[in-house]
């Protein structure tokens, strides 16, 4: 499955690099009277993979932000608490995937585009919810993976 990783990976880096690319093209086109036509659209569309892929990743490395701080000091209440969080985790990607999806089935037939260059918001909404779903399968296979012994 490593390779699968590393693909995810420069999936998710490319996309970044090229957002960055597009955004400096677009700043110095414009301070040279040259500025390229929905570049923020397709920094947009570059951002919204990187991001799916930064959260798969974070999911999948259990490297979410945890208030330490707190969780030490629980005790007993420990793995009590090392059981909610994968699960409310969970819960979070859920609801965002459900609203989502709502907005998906309402205005899937609306042909939506970008202004400029016609970028399909239904082809970005499509890859939003995948990597919701998938980082919805990841915490709870970490939660079931907590719970056994």
């Amino acid at each position: 499955m490593t390779w699968l990783r590393h693909l995810a990976v420069w999936i998710g880096g490319a996309a970044l690099l090229a957002a960055t690319a597009i955004d400096t093209l677009a700043v110095i086109g414009r301070n040279f009277g040259l500025p390229i036509v929905g570049s923020i659209e397709l920094v947009q569309a570059a951002v919204l993979v990187s991001g799916i892929m930064g959260l798969i990743f974070a999911t999948a490395g259990d490297d979410h932000a945890h208030v330490r701080i707190v969780t030490d000091r629980l005790g007993r209440w420990r793995s009590s608490a090392a059981l909610l969080g994968p699960l409310s985790m969970a819960l979070f990607f859920l609801a965002l995937l459900a609203g989502s999806l709502w907005l998906a089935s309402d205005l899937w037939n609306g042909h939506e585009q970008s202004e400029l260059l016609g970028v399909s918001w239904r082809v970005l909404r499509l890859i939003a919810n995948l990597g919701l779903g998938a980082c919805i399968v990841i915490a709870l296979a970490a939660l079931v993976r907590r719970k056994q012994p």
